[in-house]
């Protein structure tokens, strides 16, 4: 049987290439999206939709790895052209009532909110549908399989979709091209051992391709699953090392950053390329999320 054709929508997030993807399948009557970018990217979503012959009002479902600006920012607006919004029954009464998720965004971002991610519109409650673990997603004649995936977030789905399994964050950040991967690490709810049970539960599903949100399709998954279980690692031992020092948050983002920076430079990427990583993951976010992760899991003090 022929695969069904997935066509991957750059966002062209802040300007930048393969930051953040959204990813479309259309079948008959059925037009998806897996992730809807944030609000800033609706009108490059609108031109990648025009390209394949189609508007707004027709995408009819659009699912959500998780609720994080990046990947659901533009789900509101979508809700209202008449998509069914599919989530994590975590993330479900933030979409409908959004005003903690954004206070919470607003702390790390200030005054580049808008800039960054624009308006984060509600999801009426007859646009929103559940989605849970493991009880496949029929839409015409299309099958999604979501596979809860804690780690990244507390609401995190993959999606597995023919031989495709669509990872959201959990399979970290990867630019095309480029045999590098960074694991992106934010507040609140990080938290590495369920993440590498994800990992393992990912490993168990039957799939030849991963799709992170982040950017791109690529068919190395062994590699890819097995590069988030090293970053996870790598980012413990920093963390172990440089959590007892109790510096204040800045010098912890600064350290980090520097960190994975010269990470990437062993890997032999170039500063363009850095920061088209730096884009779809600010390496700073990852130390905050190490910072709580420290406290309030491991117990540490700082």
């Amino acid at each position: 049987m022929a695969q069904t054709r997935i066509v991957t929508l750059d966002l062209n997030f802040q300007g930048r290439p393969h930051a953040i993807a959204s990813y479309l399948i259309q079948k008959g009557d059925a037009v998806v999206l897996i992730e809807s970018g944030p609000g800033s990217t609706l009108s490059t979503l609108k031109a990648g939709l025009e390209r394949e012959g189609l508007s707004p009002r027709n995408v009819t479902h659009v699912l959500l790895t998780h609720i994080h600006l990046d990947h659901a920012g533009g789900a509101g607006w979508l809700a209202r052209q008449g998509a069914e919004i599919w989530v994590h029954p975590v993330g479900a009464p933030h979409m409908l009532n959004p005003e903690k998720l954004l206070a919470s965004a607003a702390r790390i971002y200030g005054d580049r909110m808008d800039s960054l991610w624009g308006e984060f519109l509600p999801v009426s409650e007859p646009q929103l549908r559940i989605a849970k673990d493991a009880e496949p997603i029929g839409i015409g004649e299309l099958k999604f399989l979501p596979i809860n995936t804690p780690g990244h977030a507390e609401h995190h789905h993959a999606y597995l979709f023919e031989d495709v399994c669509f990872c959201g964050d959990v399979g970290g950040v990867r630019i095309p091209g480029y045999q590098y991967l960074r694991v992106p690490m934010p507040p609140p709810e990080l938290h590495i051992e369920r993440w590498k049970e994800s990992l393992n539960r990912l490993r168990r599903e039957k799939f030849n391709h991963i799709a992170p949100t982040h950017f791109g399709i690529f068919d190395d998954r062994s590699w890819q699953l097995d590069e988030v279980e090293k970053g996870l690692d790598s980012a413990l031992r920093w963390m172990e090392k440089m959590m007892p020092e109790t510096l204040p948050i800045e010098d912890l983002r600064k350290s980090f950053t520097e960190w994975t920076m010269a990470e990437g430079r062993k890997m032999g990427l170039t500063e363009e390329v850095s920061r088209a990583y730096e884009v779809a993951n600010p390496p700073g976010m990852s130390a905050d999320g190490l910072l709580r992760y420290w406290r309030k899991v491991k117990g540490g003090a700082g």
